[in-house]
This record gives C-alpha cells, sequence and structure tokens, in this order.
C-alpha cells in the first residue's frame, strides 16, 4: 500500500543507516530529541536505534499530551465526574493516569461517575443533545492536533444552544515545551543537537513556529513523519546539518505537512481559544503562555468557569520517573519501576499508560531487554 510498505523498506533504511554511519563525524557525540511520541513508538517498534552507529543517540521528549498533564488536572476531572449531575465525556488514554491517592478516572468509574469513553468531540455533543438533564462535560486535551476538533465542538454547542454543555480544555502548545528543554538553565533539560519535530501538530500548524526557535538556540529541526523510514531520513537531514553547522527547519513530511499548515484550523483555534497567562506540566513546571483557554465568548461552555475549578497542584509519586523520562534525562528502563510494580496492567506514571508514551513504547516492543546502551550515562545534560 502506498505509503505504508513503501516507507517500512528494511533494505533502505538499513541502506540509510549506512549512510548516517559514514557521514556521522568520529569523535563527535550526536544527540536528537524526537518530540512526538509518535516517533517514540516508531523508533522502539522498529529498531531504529540498533541501526544507529554508537555516537547517534534519540532521547525523548514531552511528546505526549497525556503524560505531561499534571496530576492536579486528573484530580478536577475526577471531582467534576463525581458531581451527581455531570457526565465526564473523556478519551480512553486518560482513564488509567494515575491521580492523587492512587486514583483514576477508572476507578471513579467503578465508584458510580457517569463517566463516558468516546471517540470523538461529537460523541459529547450527542449525548448532551439526547440527555439533557446532565450535565456534560468534556475532557479535552492534546497539542495543536486535537484542538480544532475541540473548537468546532465549542461552535456546534453554541449553534445549537446546548446549555449543557461545556468543555475542561486541557490543549497545550507545543512550542513552549521545545523552548522549555532548550531554554533550562538547570538539570531540567538534556542537551540536544536538534529535533525530529513533531508531525501531526505541524499538518496544523505548518513548520513556521519552528524556525523562530532555531534561529533563537541555533539548534536544527527537521519535522518528519512516523514511518521508520521517515526517521531515519529525519535523523539523517539532523546529522547533515549539525555537520554543515547549520539550524534550519527543514520539512521531511512534505506529503502531508506545508509551511503555513492548515490555516482554516488555525483560524478555528483563535476564534475560540486564547493564551493562559501560565499552565503546569508534568516533567517541566510551570510554562507560561503553554495552553489554551475558552475565551470571554465561549465563557459560558467553559468548564472551569461554570463549575468553579480552582486546581491544587498535587505532586507525583516519588519513586516515578516519569518526569525525568518527558525531559530526556533518563531512558524508561532507568526507572526502579519499569517493569517491576510499574507495568502497563499496574502503572505507577502516566509515561506507562499512554499510548504514546516512552515507557508504553519500551514495554510494548521490549527494546529494554536487549540493548547494551540504555542508561542515563549515554545521555549527554
Amino acid at each position: 500500500m502506498k505509503h505504508i510498505d513503501e516507507y517500512r523498506d528494511g533494505n533502505l533504511a538499513r541502506a540509510m543507516a549506512v549512510t548516517i554511519a559514514r557521514e556521522a563525524m568520529p569523535g563527535r557525540h550526536y544527540q536528537f530529541m524526537e518530540f512526538c511520541g509518535g516517533h517514540t513508538h516508531a523508533i522502539s517498534r522498529y529498531g531504529i536505534e540498533d541501526l544507529l552507529p554508537d555516537n547517534v543517540q534519540m532521547v525523548h521528549g514531552p511528546g505526549c499530551p497525556v503524560c505531561v498533564l499534571p496530576i492536579g488536572r486528573i484530580d478536577d476531572a475526577i471531582a467534576l465526574a463525581m458531581r451527581p449531575e455531570v457526565t465526564l465525556c473523556t478519551y480512553a488514554d486518560l482513564m488509567r493516569v494515575p491521580a492523587s491517592a492512587g486514583a483514576n478516572l477508572l476507578k471513579a468509574k467503578a465508584a458510580g461517575a457517569d463517566i463516558r469513553m468516546i471517540y470523538s468531540t461529537l460523541d459529547a455533543i450527542r449525548i448532551a443533545e439526547t440527555e439533557p438533564d446532565r450535565q456534560v462535560v468534556f475532557f479535552a486535551i492534546g497539542f495543536e492536533t486535537t484542538t480544532p476538533p475541540t473548537a468546532l465542538a465549542i461552535k456546534l454547542a453554541r449553534k445549537r444552544e446546548l446549555a449543557n454543555f461545556s468543555v475542561f480544555c486541557n490543549h497545550v502548545l507545543t512550542p513552549p515545551a521545545i523552548r522549555a528543554i532548550l531554554d533550562s538553565p538547570d538539570t531540567r533539560g538534556v542537551r540536544v543537537d536538534g529535533f525530529v519535530g513533531p508531525a501531526h501538530v505541524s499538518t496544523v500548524t505548518g513548520i513556521t513556529p519552528y524556525v523562530s526557535l532555531a534561529a533563537e538556540f541555533e539548534k536544527p529541526v527537521v519535522v518528519a513523519g512516523f514511518e521508520p523510514l521517515d526517521v531515519v531520513q529525519a535523523i539523517l537531514m539532523l546529522v547533515r546539518q549539525v555537520n554543515d553547522g547549520r539550524h534550519d527547519v527543514e520539512n521531511q513530511y512534505t506529503r502531508l505537512v506545508t509551511a503555513q499548515g492548515n490555516q482554516i484550523a488555525q483560524r478555528e483555534m483563535e476564534d475560540v481559544f486564547e493564551l493562559r497567562s501560565s499552565f503546569s506540566w508534568r516533567g517541566l513546571g510551570e510554562l507560561p503562555f503553554s495552553a489554551l483557554r475558552l475565551r470571554d465568548a465561549y465563557a459560558d461552555l467553559d468548564a472551569e468557569r461554570r463549575f468553579a475549578i480552582e486546581t491544587v497542584a498535587a505532586d507525583d509519586n516519588p519513586a516515578c520517573e516519569c518526569g525525568d523520562v518527558l525531559r530526556g534525562l533518563r531512558k524508561p528502563a532507568d526507572c526502579k519501576l519499569f517493569g517491576t510494580l510499574c507495568s502497563p496492567e499496574t502503572p505507577m506514571g502516566s509515561c506507562m499508560v499512554s499510548p504514546e508514551g516512552a515507557c508504553a513504547a519500551h514495554w510494548t516492543y521490549g527494546r529494554f531487554r536487549d540493548r547494551t546502551r540504555a542508561g542515563t550515562s549515554q545521555i549527554v545534560v
């Protein structure tokens, strides 16, 4: 199938890896961060790290929106769901994310909360229409990829005059997270020579938002697709940029991503949302202007205002090292809980729960079992 088999050609991947090994300068260590969780899974699933020479290493970034959501916001969602008049609509990957005191949405549902797993924002709209006596709250989460559907749902609810529908907004933005990684004066950050830029996000935003970051921090960015050849080619493009002393934003994913992105989606987002002055990220802390909230024009559809939600900060499990994994400081298998107390059946942190989480990727594809290069000693801070 076009764009499937042709982008999974093992012989071509190995040939490209030989080129990377040939062009990577001896004595130089290249360390690239794949920002997106989809890339993390592709790297683990197809064994891309095994193809790379020893001096070219990938580190995982904070590109999993479920993983970076702080515990306090999960606590808020649970508190909302426990209200007798509320029906909370959420995507399945949020159900088992740990909250305070070992709670999660799945346990809240078992305790009687009306929590329903949905596949799209329109499912939440339909529930609000068919059950007018319920206060239906959509738990909105995601980067720029999933923000336009939330904007459209809000506009549709307004058009249909759904007084019982609201949105608990947790949409976050990609560029501030990249900035936080690069602008860390302490051990919050890891040394990064370049980024494999997000794919789905860039179909909406285009590649333009990364240009100022690449110039300011002098780090190359290559936006790449999710197939193995996409990722390997992006790594080769990054090696060449580093060798040339360039810090450009290049688009490997030209079959879907353009320079300006989806301007219709951008206008919908701009119309409905505005920047929050600050938002807390797991692993990265408080980041200014890194998340969205509903504009005043849509205040009546904002669950935070309707239910007077005031988030209380909550600490992660002190034994869980999900925060360090999200910053690229540790490999998942370096966490002492990984594969023992923490597994997909009994997750201690969000990185093991989310389909885009680095810990879930390492577990699912068994990359931690045979690798001899895994470990923080290989990560340069």
